[in-house]
């Protein structure tokens, strides 16, 4: 019986250890012990020592004292430890392979890109890659005093969201691939994900609803369904994949092997070709085309904003999300497909007389994924602070 009661209160403070580092992490200012007694409803001394475990631990840092409104000793402003723990993403794509560290004040600490062209590449050959840009963003970290969490690996495919298989990349010419030991990476906890709900996660720090679609073009079009804060990720996590939405029967055919799917309308690859514009040129070259009054570049990106608007009012139909958030090359072009995609939403979207969607640019930057994986990491982190202080 001793025993039991021991590991309850054992659980408690482990739980109140979390409540306090979230309530520090979460507010939008830097907080005292005050505010976070106030907004956790613990006593003043329990949430002090509790701070005190996670300053020493490196998780929280102290602000100079500012003074109090009211007679009494100054309020130590807290805020999350800059440089101490950071957790890393990397990512796959079709022309780039990335990596990135960030801190639990959502800085980046430090990235490497590598330009390329992985199409139909070598998994054997491309995740290893990976892993050295891995390795030497380690050792750069750890030389500066830092500790590493962990990582999350995007891919663009199907990632079994239980098992982290990967089970098909259409664009890459992946499937049936367990991905993790190909980095390389001993010692080190990796998981996978889709690339494009870690860039809906990444959007989770910037200005948009706490639900929203999020919809990211580059060859391929991914998306990702967001609730409360949270991915809503299906039986088996391979939800989200409008690329493949039929726009047309009779349309071209697909990598993945069906006909008609939206990438072959409103992917960047396929936007590019319609323009008259080499396959793999860069979305800076399209908006110049568009600038320059190109008849067959804004042929491309009206036909691409229509397939567009189609897939999207299909699903807002389906799952009644009220903000349609836009990333990847989708950010760079929306001023020119806003009016197009708004167009067809007005016009299929059954609700839309009542409750108009609402269409925004992503906010995350160009590598939104890297960062979201890395945030992932240090949500773990926070889930669990006891292990690191």
């Amino acid at each position: 019986m001793p025993s039991l009661a021991a590991a309850r209160q054992h659980t408690l403070r482990e739980r109140n250890l979390e409540l306090v580092a979230r309530a520090v992490y979460e507010a939008p200012e830097p907080v005292s012990r005050a505010d976070v007694a106030s907004s956790t409803g613990l006593a003043r001394a329990t949430v002090s020592t509790l701070v005190d475990r996670l300053v020493a631990g490196r998780l929280l840092a102290e602000l100079a004292p500012v003074s109090a409104q009211r007679a009494g000793r100054p309020g130590v402003p807290l805020v999350p430890a800059a440089r101490s723990v950071v957790g890393i993403g990397l990512e796959v794509n079709v022309d780039y392979l990335g990596a990135s560290v960030i801190d639990l004040m959502n800085d980046v600490v430090d990235e490497r890109v590598e330009p390329g062209s992985f199409h139909d590449s070598n998994p054997a050959e491309v995740l290893p890659r990976v892993g050295d840009l891995a390795r030497e963003l380690i050792a750069s970290a750890e030389s500066e005093g830092m500790r590493v969490a962990g990582a999350r690996l995007a891919l663009p495919g199907l990632v079994d969201a239980h098992s982290g298989l990967l089970q098909v990349a259409p664009n890459l010419g992946w499937s049936t691939l367990n991905p993790v030991p190909l980095l390389g990476l001993s010692g080190l906890r990796v998981d996978v994900a889709n690339e494009a709900k870690l860039a809906a996660l990444a959007e989770l720090t910037g200005d948009v609803a706490s639900s929203f679609l999020y919809v990211s073009a580059d060859v391929g079009i991914g998306a990702a369904i967001v609730v409360d804060g949270h991915l809503f990720l299906g039986e088996r996590g391979w939800n989200g994949e409008i690329g493949h939405v039929q726009i047309d029967p009779a349309g071209p055919r697909c990598g993945c092997g069906a006909t008609g799917c939206l990438e072959q309308y409103a992917g960047k690859e396929a936007v590019n070709r319609a323009a008259g514009l080499p396959a793999d040129a860069p979305v800076e070259a399209l908006v110049r085309a568009v600038e320059a009054r190109s008849p067959a570049a804004q042929a491309a990106l009206e036909r691409a904003a229509s397939a567009l608007g189609t897939a999207l009012a299909d699903f807002v139909n389906l799952v009644d999300v009220g903000t349609v958030v836009l990333g990847g090359a989708y950010t760079t072009l929306l001023p020119w497909m806003r009016d197009d995609v708004e167009a067809t939403l007005a016009d299929r979207v059954l609700s839309a007389p009542f409750a108009p969607v609402r269409v925004r640019g992503a906010v995350a930057g160009p590598y939104a994924a890297m960062a979201g994986g890395a945030r992932e990491v240090l949500r773990d982190v926070l889930a669990s602070p006891a292990d690191w202080v």
